[in-house]
C-alpha cells in the first residue's frame, strides 16, 4: 500500500457534490471523467472514445465499450445521462450546477452514444465534460460508499483518519502498479514532513510549505519531483476605488512588486513569475503580452504622472495610502510584508489586514476591499473561458468572478465572440487579444504560478505530475525496493 499524506478528510465522496481538495483528489482515482485534460490543458477523451460537434449547439459523445464499474456492471449511456441530468434537476444540490446552466437536454441515442443539446453555442462547453461519471441511480448513500470506473475502488473511510482504496484489476487502462492507496489525514505540515522522514508516509503532493520541501530535498531516503503547475497567485484591485481606477496607479504597483524575490526567497524557487491568469502550458496562453519588470523608478514616474508626487523628496511621508486584505496563513503574511516594503520604496503606504479565509472571501465577494491576494487553483484556470468569468463586465459577483469590477467594452466584445466560436484557432486568437488588453490595463497584478512538488520515498518510481497535480498518476507508481536510509 502507498501511504499518501493529505491535510484533511474528504467532505463528500460523491464527485457531483464534493468539491473540496481531498474529495476531488479521491475522485480522480475512484472515478473516470467523461473527457479529461492533457498536459496542454486541452480536452481529450477518457471514458469517451470521441467527441463530435455536428452543429453549434449539439455535442455527441461516443463511449468506450467494455468499461467496468467496480461492482462489475458495464458503463453505458444510461450512467452518463444520469450523471449530467442531475445537474439539470432543480431539486439536486451541487456547487457544480452553474456550469450546466446552458445545457438544454442530455439524451441517450443508443447504449454507447449520448447527445448534449445547448441553449446557445458555447465554445468552451467541452471542458464541462471533464466530469466524473457515477452509476445510474446513485443515491444519497453514494457519498459514503462510492462506486466508480477508476483504477482504485473504495474500501473504507475512517473519519478524519484515513481513506483506504484497493486496486481495481479490471480498470480499462490496466491494473495499478501497486497494491492500493491509503490517504492518511495529517493536518500539520511539520508532522507530514516528519512522517516522510521516518518512512511512515510514502508521498505528499503540493501539501508542504516551500521551506519544508527545501529541507527534505537533502534527505537521502527522499526525492522531490517537480512540474510546472496551474495555480496562480495574484493581487486583486477594486477598480471602483477612486485611486485604483487610474491605470497608471495600477501599473505603478505592478512595477513596484519584486516577483523574483518572492519566488526565490519565499517560495524557495517553487514558482515562476506570472504574466496572467492562464498558465504557460495552456493551449490558449498568449506569450506576447505586456510584462512588469521590477522597476521602482518607473513606478515613481507613473505615480508622479497620476498626480501623486512625493511630498517630501526622499523623506518618510508617503504619496498615498492603500489597504491590502490577505488570509492569515503564514506564507500570505510573509508575502504581504514583502509587497508592503516594495510599495513603501515607491512612496505608497500599504496597510496589511489579515483575516480568516472565510471572512476575507466574503469581503471580496461583496467588493469590500481596495486590494486583496488570492489564488486560482487546480483545474479552475484549465479552460480559457476563465477569462470571461473574471474579466467580462457582466460577470460581477454573485454570477461571476469579476470581483474588481473591471469594465472594458473591447474585452466584452472579444469574449462574446470567443464564447460563440467552436473553432479553436479563432478562439486562441480572440483569447490572445483579451490577454494583451488585460496585461496592460492591470486589473490584476500577477504574482506567480506554483510549481507542483511531490516529496516521496526515493524507492518509488513512476511519479509524473500533470499540470493540475491530479492524483491519477498514483496508478503508475511502484516500489522498486525497500527503503534505503544510507548516505
Amino acid at each position: 500500500m502507498l501511504i499518501i499524506g493529505v491535510t484533511s478528510g474528504p467532505n463528500n465522496l460523491d464527485p457531483r457534490v464534493g468539491t473540496d481538495d481531498v474529495s476531488a483528489k479521491a475522485a480522480q482515482v475512484i472515478f473516470n471523467n467523461l473527457m479529461t485534460l492533457d498536459d496542454h490543458l486541452r480536452v481529450v477523451p477518457d471514458l469517451a472514445e470521441r467527441l463530435e460537434n455536428p452543429e453549434p449547439t449539439r455535442y455527441v459523445v461516443t463511449l468506450r465499450r467494455g468499461v467496468k464499474f467496480h461492482d462489475g456492471h458495464e458503463l453505458t449511456s444510461a450512467d452518463v445521462v444520469y450523471t449530467f441530468r442531475g445537474f439539470l434537476d432543480p431539486t439536486f444540490i451541487s456547487p457544480r450546477k452553474g456550469a450546466y446552466r446552458g445545457v438544454k437536454a442530455v439524451d441517450a441515442l443508443d447504449r454507447y452514444t449520448v447527445a448534449f443539446t445547448l441553449k446557445e453555442p458555447f465554445g468552451s462547453f467541452p471542458v464541462n465534460l471533464v466530469m466524473p461519471i457515477v452509476p445510474d441511480g446513485a443515491g444519497p448513500a453514494f457519498r459514503d460508499h462510492p462506486i466508480g470506473t477508476g483504477p482504485y475502488r473504495f474500501v473504507r473511510y475512517t473519519v478524519d483518519d484515513q481513506l483506504e482504496l484497493a486496486p481495481f484489476n479490471d480498470y480499462y487502462g490496466g491494473a495499478p502498479r501497486n497494491d492500493g492507496l491509503v490517504l492518511k489525514v495529517v493536518p500539520d505540515d511539520i508532522m507530514r514532513g516528519l512522517e516522510l522522514r521516518k518512512g511512515t508516509m510514502d508521498i505528499v503532493v503540493n501539501d508542504l510549505a516551500p521551506d519544508i520541501v527545501y529541507q527534505l530535498q537533502h534527505e537521502p531516503a527522499l526525492q522531490v519531483v517537480e512540474s510546472p503547475g496551474t495555480d496562480y497567485q495574484y493581487i486583486g484591485l477594486n477598480l471602483r476605488d477612486p485611486i485604483l481606477n487610474d491605470q497608471r496607479v495600477r501599473q505603478a504597483i505592478g512595477y513596484a512588486v519584486d516577483r523574483r524575490a518572492i519566488v526565490q526567497h519565499l517560495r524557495r524557487g517553487l514558482a515562476t513569475p506570472a504574466v496572467g491568469i492562464l498558465p504557460p502550458m495552456s493551449w490558449a496562453f498568449e506569450p506576447d503580452v505586456f510584462v512588469f519588470t521590477h522597476d521602482p523608478a518607473k513606478a515613481r514616474a507613473l505615480l508622479d504622472e497620476a498626480g501623486y508626487p512625493d511630498p517630501d523628496g526622499d523623506g518618510p511621508l508617503p504619496r498615498l495610502h492603500l489597504t491590502l486584505k490577505v488570509s492569515n496563513l503564514e506564507f500570505n503574511r510573509l508575502q504581504s510584508s514583502v509587497i508592503q516594503q516594495n510599495l513603501r520604496d515607491v512612496g505608497i503606504a500599504l496597510e496589511v489586514r489579515t483575516f480568516e479565509f472565510a471572512t476575507l472571501y466574503a469581503d471580496v465577494l461583496k467588493g469590500n476591499f481596495q486590494m486583496f491576494t488570492l489564488q486560482w487553483v487546480g483545474g479552475a484556470v484549465a479552460d480559457p473561458d476563465i477569462l470571461r468569468r473574471v474579466f467580462d463586465s457582466r460577470q460581477t459577483p454573485p454570477s461571476g468572478f469579476n470581483r474588481g469590477f473591471f469594465r472594458d467594452p473591447r474585452v466584452d466584445r472579444l469574449l462574446d465572440e470567443a464564447a460563440r466560436s467552436t473553432d479553436d484557432d479563432r478562439r486562441r486568437a480572440l483569447f490572445g487579444d483579451v490577454q494583451r488588453i488585460v496585461a496592460e490595463e492591470a486589473p490584476y497584478i500577477s504574482l506567480w504560478y506554483k510549481t507542483n512538488a511531490a516529496v516521496a520515498q526515493r524507492n518509488l518510481a513512476g511519479i509524473h505530475l500533470l499540470p493540475t497535480a491530479d492524483f491519477i498518476f498514483l496508478k503508475d507508481v511502484s516500489r522498486t525496493s525497500t527503503r534505503d536510509t544510507a548516505h
